[in-house]
């Protein structure tokens, strides 16, 4: 579900990550981009919007839309207009079928997703406005600015879904799982907060656990060709699974 972000996130999406995700505020993710900030690579935008995607956009992505230009709160879940008792981050959400899972299973949990393809962005924020959904907030840049933005200890949960692999070697350096990523997600994660990913290119869930070990501030808690418990699916993955290529879901936990 994630975008095609670089040194930053996301993906082929695939998923939803359009590229590692992004990380400003309005209105950016309706131009074309090839790279904005330090990690987003690929398309902004795709096929024309429908007129009820387009109305979405108009009225409710600006109040959705987090804004860097102001400090971060104090307490981060001011940020939502319900109370909610811990704050999940999900980078590259592709059409938003994961983080609107969440968001309607998990009340009391407040969601935030970075997603700069204005196609994908568009799906989410007609789910929400359609749905009534208040516990969604959207962020539409390289998500390594958002990272940089929040609180540390802020987030109890960070997603990257089936994010852009870049399996020519030349653009590894684009994955967005790299030390200094992984420095921000360790970061803004809570004591025992979990940083969640999930590829089907093998390559990339190796590279991925060597990252992390070379880190060496997080620890393996779920490493499998089978998927959390609480896992939806997403239209994503099963396209991979049409294709005969299987997925690799992986947890790390930040422990102190």
């Amino acid at each position: 579900m994630a975008g095609s972000h670089g040194s930053g996130p996301t993906s082929r999406k695939r998923s939803g990550a359009q590229s590692a995700r992004t990380g400003s505020s309005r209105g950016a993710a309706l131009s074309v981009g090839e790279r904005r900030g330090g990690s987003f690579y690929g398309r902004r935008k795709g096929k024309a919007l429908r007129p009820g995607q387009r109305q979405a956009v108009k009225t409710l992505l600006p109040i959705l839309l987090i804004d860097l230009g102001s400090a971060p709160p104090r307490k981060l879940a001011s940020l939502f207009p319900v109370p909610v008792l811990e704050i999940r981050l999900e980078i590259g959400f592709g059409g938003g079928e994961h983080l609107l899972h969440g968001a309607r299973t998990h009340a009391e949990v407040g969601f935030i997703g970075v997603e700069p393809f204005a196609n994908g962005l568009a799906k989410a924020v007609t789910a929400v406005s359609r749905e009534g959904i208040r516990n969604v907030r959207l962020f539409d840049q390289d998500a390594a600015l958002l990272l940089d933005w929040l609180k540390a200890d802020s987030i109890a949960r960070i997603d990257l879904l089936f994010p852009d692999p870049w399996p020519k070697k030349r653009h590894w350096k684009r994955r967005f799982v790299n030390q200094d990523n992984l420095g921000r997600i360790l970061r803004v994660l809570k004591s025992g907060g979990e940083f969640r990913f999930a590829t089907d290119v093998e390559s990339y869930a190796e590279w991925t656990r060597e990252e992390v070990a070379r880190h060496g501030k997080l620890i393996t808690s779920h490493d499998s060709e089978a998927p959390w418990d609480d896992w939806p699916g997403t239209r994503y993955e099963a396209k991979a699974a049409r294709a005969g290529r299987g997925a690799k879901y992986l947890s790390f936990r930040k422990t102190q």
